[in-house]
């Protein structure tokens, strides 16, 4: 199955939030999947499509690829897929201003940030006091790369100002979140972030090097989960305990078998990296622990990433956002 790209503009999701919504008949036991970015990061998912995972538990599967949480979201609210991969900051974002059919967090595919921070020369020992007096392309605002990007920067007690040159380090939120490695590229900043495979791709064109892992300084977070909204939830139970039994298949399969045993289930969806890039890309992700044991979503994890979302600025101190309805374990 091939994956296209569906793009939404930034001023559609308050509307979708907003207006009430209809969906068009959906064929039966087909789910259509949003991904928040077509990154290598997720192939525990790609694995159970390719080695026919879904297939066992009588699922078709379509990919979408809608760059930036905010553009899944809006694809899950306009119901162009039933399923959304993204970090679960946006089904927060959601809840809070007031969404009836609000999207609930059902398995968590990844634990840990899956970007790279890229800057213009070669480090042999990176330290984050390097980035004083620089520029980095930190990405959306709201979005989980840069609200992780920055809690590493309080942690190190480095001072910073989203798009402010007079702060130590000046984080820009300006770039979309699909054109920041391109900008990089063509010269703006002194930093970037990426997914992969774009960093190495980057790296193998010399137009920067990995310096960090920003996944291995942060720790575990649940950074991207996979949510539906509560009307397909209530009518849809089977096919999401199936979905999530296929995704946990995949997990284990990428845990417990060789890089080379992987690499054939990965490069149909691709076709753009070599069989050594994604040798490559699969090591730095196994190397941080980029995906967890479980698919379940703790609420220790959950109470972590609103630590992080309050630490931002994206939500009040004082709200207390319920983890018993935006996260549920019951397909597991």
């Amino acid at each position: 199955m091939k994956t296209k790209k569906i793009t939404f503009s930034l001023a559609m999701l308050p509307l979708l939030i907003l207006l009430p919504l209809t969906s068009c008949e959906n064929e039966e036991n087909t789910i259509t999947i949003a991904e928040v970015t077509h990154s290598i990061f997720y192939a525990p998912m790609y694995v159970a499509k390719n080695k026919g995972f879904f297939e066992e538990e009588g699922l078709k599967i379509d990919i979408i690829t809608t760059p930036g949480a905010d553009k899944t979201m809006a694809a899950l609210l306009s119901k162009e897929a039933q399923i959304g991969l993204m970090g679960p900051e946006a089904s927060v974002y959601v809840y809070e201003r007031g969404q009836e059919d609000y999207a609930v967090n059902f398995a968590q595919l990844t634990q840990k940030d899956g970007s790279f921070l890229l800057g213009r020369e070669k480090v042999d020992s990176f330290d984050y006091h390097m980035l004083n007096g620089k520029t980095v392309i930190g990405g959306r605002k709201g979005g989980m790369p840069l609200m992780i990007l920055e809690h590493i920067l309080r942690s190190k007690g480095i001072d910073f100002g989203e798009n402010d040159p007079t702060k130590d380090v000046n984080v820009r939120t300006d770039v979309s979140f699909d054109a920041m490695s391109g900008a990089f590229v063509a010269g703006e900043s002194d930093y970037v972030t990426a997914f992969e495979p774009v960093a190495t791709q980057v790296e193998n064109l010399n137009k920067g090097h990995i310096v960090a892992s920003l996944g291995e300084d942060s720790g575990e977070i649940p950074y991207t989960c996979f949510s539906s909204l509560t009307s397909y939830m209530e009518q849809n139970e089977e096919n999401l305990k199936k979905f999530t039994k296929a995704i946990a298949k995949g997990i284990d399969y990428v845990l417990t078998n060789s890089i080379e045993s992987i690499i054939p289930y990965l490069q149909s969806d691709f076709t753009s990296s070599s069989e050594e890039e994604l040798k490559s890309v699969m090591k730095n992700y196994l190397g941080i622990e980029a995906w967890p044991s479980t698919v379940s979503f703790q609420k220790e994890s959950f109470d972590k990433l609103i630590t992080i979302i309050k630490e931002a600025g994206e939500l009040e101190e004082n709200i207390q956002v319920p983890y018993e309805k935006l996260v549920t374990n019951r397909y597991i």
